[in-house]
């Protein structure tokens, strides 16, 4: 799957917030203290444990942002497997630049790089079935295109990006709308004909009036794989099945067996583990 790089324009506000939180407003005291000011160096970008790339372009923006003569030369690019002990980058130029630009570029970096690492794990092992791995809206505030870039680099797939680019009804629409087919029929009268129309089940009997009015997709909410796979029956090719709730690494694969198109999954993006990088002077 081609892995499309996000425009800068996008990326660069998330830096720059960065970088001026860690600057506050006297800006790097130690680098400035200690390293003399016509200094340069090189540093070794190295993965310290097995995993899958990605943020590469914030993180040479962090060094950009801070000192524009700083070069990066990249060994590896977003989305590829890397094993511990392997050089990423080499990054050169004035030291204090350099050590100004690192912790920014290694939180981007190893953020990323952990959820990439996390959704390659849950695409592997739903290898063999028809599911694609799909994450949701529990981003971190402010970095929901980054975290969900980093998905992609892992070989996932983007469910929606915002409450604006498609309909989710989900149970407490229902709940006030008066039940499924209600709530389906006052998103089709308030949306556009390009606007996409999901609504979240319980039950089976909840998918049966869903698929009764039709609608582009199913999420299947907290079902058993048995019942995955009635539903998928129900279904039956007429729209999108989604599976979500009680994924694991230790579910998923079985869930995905039950024949649904996408297994969501929401601590791939707020609770993946961060890829341990290393950043040191080449010597």
């Amino acid at each position: 799957m081609l892995l499309a790089p996000l425009p800068r324009l996008v990326i660069e506000p998330l830096v720059r917030a960065a970088l001026l939180e860690d600057l506050g407003l006297a800006g790097d005291i130690t680098s400035a203290a200690v390293v003399p000011a016509d200094h340069r160096s090189s540093l070794v970008m190295v993965a310290r444990q097995r995993g899958i790339i990605a943020g590469l372009d914030a993180a040479e923006l962090a060094f950009h942002f801070v000192e524009p003569t700083i070069t990066m030369t990249r060994h590896r690019e977003d989305g590829a497997p890397i094993e511990a002990g392997e050089t990423i980058a080499t990054i050169a130029g004035p030291s204090r630049g350099l050590l100004t630009g690192e912790r920014t570029a290694l939180n981007f970096l190893g953020h990323l790089s952990g959820i990439a690492t996390v959704t390659a794990s849950l695409v592997e092992a739903v290898s063999g079935t028809k599911a694609s791995i799909a994450c949701t809206r529990k981003t971190t505030p402010g970095l929901r295109a980054l975290e969900k870039y980093a998905v992609r680099a892992g070989g996932g797939m983007n469910h929606r990006f915002a409450l604006h680019d498609a309909v989710l009804i989900k149970d407490n629409h229902v709940a006030i709308a008066g039940g499924v087919a209600e709530a389906i029929a006052r998103a089709r009268a308030g949306v556009g004909h390009m606007v996409k129309i999901e609504v979240e089940v319980d039950t089976l009997e909840q998918l049966r009036e869903a698929m009764e009015q039709g609608v582009d997709a199913v999420l299947l909410d907290n079902m058993t794989p048995d019942q995955l796979r009635e539903a998928v029956a129900i279904v039956n090719g007429r729209a999108v099945t989604e599976a979500s709730g009680r994924v694991t690494p230790a579910t998923v694969a079985a869930i995905a067996a039950s024949g649904v198109d996408l297994v969501s999954v929401g601590w791939c993006t707020h609770s993946a583990p961060t890829l341990d990088i290393g950043l040191d002077v080449q010597r």
